[in-house]
């Protein structure tokens, strides 16, 4: 049997926590709807003594616990939503909410956070403050940025900002870190095609917005393959390309929706710029006329990492799990993560914690997917030694 790292007096209460974590999988609220697990969060951070703020976001919960007289702040964060997905892992605890699903591991993130909490509200082992938070609409209408429209930083401004999300395909409980860009910026662009509808059998008197389309597509992975360097990240996805109703029938306009990613800002500023040059240009050669447009509300940026605190949280990491524990320097990836609203006002890092690539290797966003339990412990221990050795 193999005896996870834990600190012992995580191991204490280790089996409070799995119980909470499979508690909250079964009652998932959908973002900016997270009512009943605030109430939760609230009130466990109270009876420990914390000194408890709601409201931010709507549904996000922030707690502060002062010890001693240091000068510091560190704050942690963890997401609380679920996702609009209908579970199929036929557990004892799966959703009791149909079509809403504890799918990214949102459940197991609160859970590690709020045993740190209990942890170090009980042995006080640090002198500073620590700042909790507690972010509600992670998986959509941006509840990093509503948290800190309602003035989260502004009211508890903080020297550093942590947090950490389950990776499965990684070994349970081993903790990868990385310096600069981690994550990917995302944007929903929307391009709208207007043509002049007319008979299918007849195409000479229409202006076809479907052949544009076509070629705009087509045209749009030359951005990538030729427009930005081989060596940098960037993905232009056409996922949604809609027009028409019936087959003898050229209609009058058509709708392409794209997906962008990139792990720079220079490169993302790149890639927005050529899909409106690229969109125009093809338009304009077959006679239709385009628009695009960039949802701003769902656009995140890349996820930057600050070199000097990853170092610092690495070396946390490898002090007490040793090398064979830690992952240096992982791989950046093309998902995207609101933590980096936060990171781009205040510096700090965001590391993955491996969900297992066994029973914990199912991806996230899966209706079959399950947060490993067995990673618990590790987590909740590391984010202890993080504000004891960040705050001494």
């Amino acid at each position: 049997m193999t005896v996870r790292p834990m600190l012992p007096g995580i191991r204490a209460i280790e089996a409070e926590m799995i119980e909470l974590r499979r508690q909250l999988h079964a009652y998932p609220e959908l973002s900016l709807k997270e009512f009943k697990t605030s109430d939760l969060v609230a009130a466990k951070l109270e009876s420990w003594g914390f000194e408890v703020h709601r409201g931010f976001g709507g549904t996000g919960v922030v707690g502060r616990l002062q010890q001693g007289c240091g000068g510091k702040v560190i704050g942690i964060r963890a997401d609380m939503d679920a996702l609009p997905i209908q579970e199929q892992t036929g557990l004892p605890y799966a959703s009791q909410h149909p079509g809403a699903m504890h799918a990214c591991g949102h459940d197991g993130h609160t859970a590690m956070l709020l045993a740190a909490a209990q942890h170090l509200a009980n042995s006080r082992q640090f002198d500073g403050t620590l700042v909790v938070i507690f972010q509600p609409a992670e998986e959509s209408d941006g509840g990093a940025q509503k948290m800190l429209d309602d003035g989260l930083l502004e009211r508890f401004p903080c020297n550093a900002l942590f947090g950490m999300h389950n990776m499965p395909g990684l070994p349970v409980g081993k903790l990868g870190f990385r310096a600069g860009p981690f994550m990917a910026s995302t944007d929903t662009v929307v391009i709208r095609i207007d043509g002049t509808g007319g008979h299918g059998g007849m195409p000479h008197k229409a202006i076809d917005p479907i052949l544009t389309g076509g070629a705009i597509v087509m045209a749009l992975q030359s951005i990538v393959s030729r427009n930005t360097d081989p060596l940098e990240t960037a993905v232009i996805t056409v996922g949604s390309f809609h027009s028409g109703e019936a087959p003898n029938v050229i209609p009058g306009h058509a709708v392409l929706q794209l997906c962008v990613r990139a792990l720079k800002p220079n490169v993302r500023a790149d890639l927005l710029k050529r899909i409106v040059q690229v969109a125009q240009a093809q338009a304009l050669s077959f006679g239709a006329s385009v628009s695009v447009e960039v949802d701003r509300e769902e656009s995140l940026p890349p996820l930057i990492n600050d070199p000097q605190l990853t170092a610092f949280a690495r070396q946390v990491a490898v002090d007490w799990l040793g090398e064979e524990g830690v992952i240096q320097d992982l791989a950046p990836i093309a998902a995207s993560e609101d933590f980096a609203v936060m990171l781009e006002h205040c510096p700090g890092s965001y590391l993955f914690i491996g969900n297992g690539d066994g029973k914990g290797g199912c991806m996230v966003h899966n209706p079959g997917y399950d947060f490993n339990d067995d990673c618990l412990g590790t987590g909740a221990s590391y984010w202890v030694r993080l504000v004891e050795q960040f705050l001494v």
